[in-house]
């Protein structure tokens, strides 16, 4: 190999996650666009609800004597004035039941549908390719957004553009957990999907200040126009630069086992409560995110007109977003070698039930408080998505692990991405503040809850067996014989990342917590009988 191929190949993993994230990044920035630019979009596009909207940055809430937010038809509207300044306008405000409708049911039907057989279809062909054509898909369905002159095209658009982001969680999981090793997994699932939040939050500057500068007269559809064609620049690179890499495990599923000796199936690992208790609290937790993402800009222009809020709520979300996710891996990887698999599960109930208070705060305070307690909030709440994840790897067969994941979706995302249309009917009866409150600071304290519940229906840190019986016992037995809350990954890892058995008929590698502190044969043996190949989903050492 050439001398600087080589030093470059060892960067490989790291590109591969660089790339599978800004991909992710342009797909989310794709979604979570409308709720920017939806105003300027209902305007042109003729939806939503219209109301009195201030509409001069000329003075501030507090010169104002009536406040447009109060008068409620449009004559009214449009005489007040001040100094003889008219500073209200009656139109479309970006709201109402077509919004939430657009952003949320009509994206998240297809997108869940597809992701679960996109879960099914990336355990059987080639993940790459599969991922390539996907990010085609949705790059094109956003540049075309761009385009659209009917409200129902861009409904019909985002259709197409959840199909194609649909797979992009379950193929890259599968990917990625096929790279890297355990030891690093939350922290590389919580890199990744963070491009959901990243997206969310480039989509703040670029929907404000890109609409602002109207170039080449087309206000809000250059945003549309430039995300998508920067999506298509990474299919590219995704479908030449990008292997497929070795699946771990799968390939040999079928001799997983239950302790009754049938093969692991789906169902199985669905119905597994802890997996039910899991999904309720992500999907809540999902609810939560959801409302605020949808909803946040729109609410701080309704109640601060006067004040731009757009590269504070970037630098929130990307900046101490950022931080709280990576800390949040780091710390859950740190601790599971101590409390086991359920160590995760604690981090995530204690981060959602620090963040409850300041999310609150966040949309009860005026500008300068409601951004640090946001900010304060996002540390905090950010840190949940790559653990879920994380979870769900280690706590399934791997030969049905990106199935596993379509499904998780599917139900998270039809939950949590569906509950959000609730927002405008409270609203109309409670305000939009006291709705936001509910679904957005309130979700975040249910899902504290529901979380911790989750920790004890996991694996704490397994017990090492006794060094005799260990000698004594067939490790299969062994095995089978575990007590399990779910699949844990270091029952199959044995069969599925080595021969079963050396030429002395005892297994080539256990892992640790089952090995005898002496080792109990030569490894010298075991090296040549069995050559070793590492793992990267490898759970054993939980």
């Amino acid at each position: 190999m050439i001398p600087i191929l080589e030093k470059l190949s060892g960067f490989y993993s790291t590109y591969v996650l660089a790339i599978l994230t800004i991909g992710y990044i342009l797909g989310e920035l794709g979604h979570y666009l409308i709720g920017v630019t939806s105003k300027q979009t209902a305007m042109e596009l003729d939806y939503g609800d219209i109301s009195c909207q201030q509409n001069t940055s000329m003075f501030t809430r507090d010169q104002l004597t009536t406040q447009c937010s109060a008068v409620r038809n449009e004559s009214s509207c449009q005489a007040l004035e001040l100094n003889g300044t008219t500073y209200c306008e009656w139109n479309y405000n970006g709201l109402g039941i077509d919004y939430q409708i657009l952003a949320g049911p009509t994206f998240i039907l297809i997108f869940t549908i597809a992701g679960v057989f996109m879960g099914f279809a990336a355990d059987k062909y080639n993940r790459v390719k599969m991922l390539t054509v996907c990010t085609v898909i949705f790059g094109i369905a956003i540049i075309l957004q761009g385009t659209v002159k009917e409200y129902w095209q861009l409904v019909l658009l985002r259709m197409v553009m959840a199909a194609g982001e649909s797979g992009c969680n379950p193929l890259a999981t599968g990917i990625m957990s096929d790279i890297f090793p355990e030891d690093k997994r939350a922290l590389v699932m919580a890199i990744f999907n963070w491009g959901i939040y990243g997206g969310y939050g480039i989509a703040f500057p670029v929907g404000r200040y890109i609409t602002k500068l109207n170039f080449w007269n087309l206000g809000w559809r250059v945003c549309y126009l430039g995300a998508g064609i920067l999506t298509v620049i990474v299919a590219a690179l995704t479908g030449t630069t990008l292997r497929e890499p070795e699946r771990k495990a799968i390939g040999e599923g079928d001799r997983q086992t239950t302790a009754s000796g049938k093969p692991i199936s789906l169902w199985q690992v669905i119905k597994n409560p802890a997996m039910i208790m899991l999904m309720i609290a992500a999907s809540i937790r999902h609810c939560g995110g959801m409302t605020f993402a949808y909803n946040a800009d729109l609410y701080y222009n309704s109640y601060f007109p006067d004040v731009d809020l757009g590269w504070w709520l970037f630098a929130v979300t990307i900046g101490i977003g950022s931080v709280g996710v990576v800390v949040g891996g780091i710390v859950s990887d740190k601790i599971v070698a101590k409390m086991g698999i359920r160590s995760r599960a604690f981090v995530l109930a204690l981060s959602q039930l620090i963040s409850t208070l300041p999310a609150f705060g966040s949309v009860y305070f005026d500008p300068l408080w409601a951004m640090i307690t946001l900010g304060l909030s996002y540390f905090f709440a950010e840190m949940w998505f790559g653990i879920v994840f994380a979870i769900v790897v280690e706590i399934v067969p791997l030969r049905v692990r990106s199935s596993t994941i379509g499904v998780f979706l599917f139900v998270m995302n039809n939950i949590g991405g569906n509950l959000p249309i609730l927002v405008d009917p409270v609203a109309k009866s409670l305000g939009y503040r006291s709705s936001l409150m509910i679904f957005y600071a309130g979700f975040y304290g249910i899902s504290s809850i529901l979380f911790f519940i989750t920790m004890f229906l996991l694996e704490g840190k397994p017990t090492e067996a006794p060094e005799e019986n260990t000698q004594k016992s067939h490790p299969d037995n062994v095995l089978n014989a575990r007590h399990m809350h779910g699949h844990d990954n270091s029952v199959f890892t044995v069969d599925e990342t080595l021969p079963p058995h050396s030429n002395n008929g005892r297994p080539s590698h256990l892992p640790q917590h089952l090995q005898m502190s002496s080792n109990g044969f030569d490894k010298s043996q075991q090296q040549q009988s069995a050559p070793v190949r590492h793992n990267g989903a490898e759970s054993s050492r939980l």
